[in-house]
């Protein structure tokens, strides 16, 4: 069984359970399941004038090295081209679970569909190359991109620290890309909002 939570912005969310505790000192102004951090309307002015409705996925019920791909068709989401692991390479730390997601068989390449479009989503990525968001409409149309413009790993001279928030928003996004060439990635926390 895979647990998420649905969160609504209007109301402070409580949860008992440690499955949704999340790092909140490095994530502002999101809905975070574990505890409320600021209006998601303020990080989503320009995706509606109306409060949205919130998604966030936990990916700790997921076995290590499972595909991904409908598990969590019932939330509106489908993976492709993903798999669940528990990261041994400690240039790949996890952020709030032990299990993230990655892009294989095909390494560089995660894609996402929603079943209903959304209209802002993120993730917190630690990647060994350049990383590439891209969101897309129903007929496959460039929307939006958002770019990690380096690698990221753990205990590199990067810049960018490991476990960095990427997030796009853009009207109606029906599908995502997550690539980066000729390299790995992992992703946690995802996120989306209708």
């Amino acid at each position: 069984m895979v647990k998420e939570a649905i969160l609504k912005s209007d109301k402070i969310p409580k949860f008992d359970g440690s499955e949704f505790a999340v790092d909140s000192g490095h994530i502002h102004h999101q809905t975070l399941a574990s505890e409320w951090q600021g209006s998601v309307k303020e990080v989503y002015e320009t995706a509606s004038a109306n409060t949205p409705t919130c998604i966030a996925l936990n990916f700790e019920d997921l076995k290590c090295f499972e595909t991904v791909e409908r598990q969590y068709e019932s939330w509106g989401v489908i993976f492709e081209n993903c798999l669940a692991i528990q990261p041994s390479n400690p240039a790949f730390p996890t952020h709030s679970s032990s299990t993230v997601l990655m892009g294989s068989p095909k390494s560089g390449l995660l894609e996402v569909s929603f079943l209903q479009p959304v209209n802002w989503v993120s993730a917190v990525v630690t990647s060994s190359q350049r990383l590439v968001l891209t969101a897309y409409d129903r007929d496959r149309q460039m929307l939006a991109q958002t770019v990690l413009p380096g690698a990221n790993l753990a205990n590199s001279d990067s810049s960018i620290p490991p476990n960095t928030l990427l997030s796009i928003a853009a009207n109606n996004i029906h599908y995502l890309t997550f690539g980066a060439f000729d390299g790995q990635f992992t992703l946690d926390n995802f996120r989306f909002c209708f």
